[in-house]
């Protein structure tokens, strides 16, 4: 059996499998977007594919943070469409 990498929720800091997440990346020209890859360059964060958890993030402001960034409501906006695909 192939080990299941894991990653942690920069939200709830819960560990879930890597591709139970969304990756958040803050690329070295300060551009933000989701990396449905996770192959983009970059700093990154997790969070869970949950809806309640990615508005948490929004009140909280918990990728601004962790990215050192602004993050724009845009971002939040295709984690939720993302989300309902």
């Amino acid at each position: 059996m192939k080990k299941v990498p894991l990653r942690k929720c920069t939200v709830t800091n819960e560990q879930h499998p890597k591709m139970d997440m969304f990756r958040v990346v803050r690329t070295n020209e300060g551009i933000i977007c989701v990396d449905q890859t996770g192959k983009v360059r970059g700093h990154g964060a997790y969070v869970s594919k949950n809806k309640d958890v990615i508005l948490l993030a929004k009140k909280k402001k918990v990728l601004d943070r962790h990215l050192e960034v602004q993050v724009p409501e845009a971002i939040y906006d295709e984690l939720l469409s993302l989300l309902n695909e």
